[in-house]
């Protein structure tokens, strides 16, 4: 492991050791797990955007779409043990 120095503020630091110690932990402890949520959520927001640019992209590519009321009945029909009939893609 390596070691980071981090400058924070009078307020901010008491206000670290106040919520670590309402939490039992350290304010190490407190800090390395915020900033391992903060980068976990930046990741997945970094993943969603790439996929949502690569079906964008092949939107574009194949012009293909399905109806998004159509899906929402079939996915309930479907939970709901009904029969349902699967829906299809349409060119834009």
């Amino acid at each position: 492991m390596s070691t980071t120095t981090l400058k924070l503020s009078d307020d901010l630091k008491e206000r670290i050791a106040i919520a670590a110690a309402d939490a039992g932990k350290t304010p190490h402890a407190f800090m390395v797990e915020a900033l391992a949520a903060q980068t976990a959520l930046a990741e997945r927001r970094r993943a969603f955007v790439d996929a949502a640019m690569t079906a964008e992209q092949e939107v574009a590519e194949y012009g293909l779409v399905y109806d998004a009321d159509a899906v929402f009945s079939y996915l309930h029909d479907t939970l709901a043990g009904k029969r349902a009939k699967r829906p299809k893609a349409v060119k834009l």
